[in-house]
């Protein structure tokens, strides 16, 4: 999005921060507001109809949550949740339409919610020829790309991660220890870190 764009996103919205695990949205709310995340990360989750969480996405700084429902005038589609302390920009439906007008950025906008749904989609597909293993590195390394840094923590408990990969608890647990055993990954209670990135990355990209 062009810098005067994102300024004027930035200009037009309230300061709000999300400590650890606070929602910032729920799924089946309307969709009310927008949330510009300016530091910190969450995670996109939607529960199905037999109440089983699927975590969708980890968002970053500079992403944009909360856009669909704004942009198509429905509910929300998933819970999102501070995964670390947050600092977001929060703007009325309103305003956010009303910049997005004026800025004329419906079609950078279009794309980027274009090319984010489809980096959903390959990943999906691309998980479904995989094993337990595999699918457990190539989800960690997807998401490590949003946290960054040599060892980045993700953040996430081990039920969060087999949310992500379509696995059970247990398959995901023995994925990680054998990626411990590797000197791949530590984990304690809701941090899961990536100690050799370049290793991990070499096995699973």
């Amino acid at each position: 999005m062009p810098r005067e764009a994102w300024q004027a996103l930035l200009a037009s919205g309230a300061v709000r921060q999300f400590a650890k695990g606070e929602v910032l949205m729920r799924q089946g709310e309307p969709g009310s507001y927008v949330f510009v995340l300016a530091a910190g990360r969450v995670k996109v989750a939607r529960v199905d109809a037999d109440g089983n969480e699927l975590l969708l996405a980890v968002r970053g700084v500079a992403d944009i949550v909360g856009e669909l429902a704004v942009l198509g005038g429905g509910m929300r589609s998933a819970t999102v949740t501070a995964l670390v302390p947050c600092i977001t920009y929060v703007l009325s439906a309103a305003a956010f339409l009303r910049i997005i007008r004026e800025r004329r950025v419906e079609q950078i906008l279009l794309r980027y919610l274009i090319a984010r749904q489809r980096e959903s989609d390959d990943a999906r597909a691309e998980l479904a020829g995989l094993n337990a293993l595999q699918r457990v590195g190539r989800v960690m390394l997807r998401f490590a790309s949003v946290v960054g840094g040599e060892q980045p923590d993700l953040g996430l408990s081990q039920q969060e991660l087999a949310a992500a990969v379509g696995l059970s608890r247990a398959s995901v647990a023995a994925a990680l220890a054998t990626l411990r055993q590797r000197g791949l990954v530590a984990t304690r209670r809701r941090s899961l870190v990536i100690r050799d990135l370049a290793k991990l990355s070499a096995e699973f990209r």
